[in-house]
């Protein structure tokens, strides 16, 4: 079930909370039984329990789950809290007074039930890897099959944008979010976020700019998600509190290290710090590369390795991007790379020539 769920049998409050419910965008299913309701009780991404029947459906004993809301119209009387603590609600909401905020939930319930995004994180195993180009790389090949997004959470990155020929691509910025102060909805991200047919970016305007603010990036990364099949994440190296959230927000994380002595001392430094934050996975830059070897020293399953591509940095340079073609030597490992973590994360492995 992917509609939020309203028990009441009071007109009033059902003609209020079908008009939230239409201006999130959201059609709900609608019970004026509690015991009819319990069919759809697990299954539903809200449930929003009218005042005039919340202690009749708290008799009924229905499992305890998240996202359950007793609403009313008007000042609620003090025993309605008791019932709300019974069936295990998470808070008592007072309409109209509560007018925004039902909206608000009503809205992310709705994007929420769309799409579950796949998440990656790619971070450089050591400077100069390659991180950001394959990160690109990674968007790019997603876009071919659905809506991906591509977020630059490195201020001291070289800019996704750079490296994608996006730089003169109207969109919002970094900048034009560090203010966020509210929920951030994924259409209004979607829209706004430079683009070019699947593919949106998230990056930084030329120019200084600072650190991440951490509600910024939260909710920036949470409208991408709720608004993109796949979204890819640029990691900075330099460990933050931002860095650390947004990094444990990614289903998977991805570690490029060149295939030197000094590229698997500091990748495997690397993959030691990261691997708290979820599954790690591991893309070696380098020719005749034995994986298991490397998997061994790295400590993480290698997904791909993957030769230098011919002419990437004149084709970056002409702002063509990375992926000049969909058999070149970054294209075909990003590919390998999304079907791994598709099929299961990191537990394949293989080699892009």
């Amino acid at each position: 079930m992917t509609s939020p769920l309203i028990i009441t049998r009071a007109d009033p409050l059902l003609d209020e909370l079908l008009r939230l419910s239409a201006a999130a965008g959201v059609t709900p299913e609608v019970a004026a039984d509690p015991g009819g309701a319990l069919r759809s009780w697990s299954a539903a991404p809200l449930v929003l329990v009218g005042l005039d029947v919340a202690a009749e459906l708290a008799d009924l004993g229905p499992p305890r789950r998240g996202g359950v809301h007793v609403v009313g119209l008007g000042a609620v009387p003090d025993e309605v809290f008791r019932v709300a603590v019974r069936l295990g609600a998470e808070n008592v909401a007072e309409l109209p007074r509560s007018d925004q905020w039902l909206l608000e939930l009503l809205a992310d319930a709705g994007e929420r039930a769309v799409r579950d995004a796949v998440t990656i994180g790619v971070v450089g195993g050591s400077g100069g890897s390659g991180a950001t180009t394959f990160a690109c790389a990674l968007a790019v090949v997603a876009a071919r099959r659905g809506p991906a997004c591509l977020v630059d959470a490195d201020p001291q990155g070289p800019g996704v944008d750079q490296v994608l020929g996006f730089d003169r691509v109207d969109g919002v910025r970094w900048d034009a979010l560090q203010q966020t102060t509210g929920r951030l909805s994924a259409r209004a991200l979607h829209d706004a976020l430079p683009r070019r047919r699947q593919l949106g970016v998230l990056t930084w305007s030329t120019g200084p700019h600072g650190p991440l603010p951490a509600f910024a990036a939260r909710e920036a990364m949470s409208a991408a998600v709720r608004g993109h099949d796949v979204v890819v994440v640029d990691l900075p190296r330099a460990a933050d509190p931002v860095t650390e959230e947004l990094a444990a927000r990614c289903r998977h994380l991805v570690v490029v290290a060149r295939a030197t002595i000094p590229g698997y001392a500091s990748a495997a430094r690397l993959v030691s710090r990261v691997s708290a934050s979820g599954p790690v996975g591991v893309v070696v830059r380098g020719a005749g590369v034995d994986e298991r070897d490397a998997a061994s020293v790295l400590g993480a399953a290698v997904l791909t390795t993957m030769g230098d591509q011919r002419g990437l940095d004149e084709s970056v340079d002409l702002g063509l991007g990375p992926l000049r073609s969909r058999r070149s030597v970054l294209g075909r490992a990003a590919a390998r790379v999304l079907a791994s973590l598709h099929d299961g994360g990191a537990a394949a492995g293989g080699t892009a020539a």
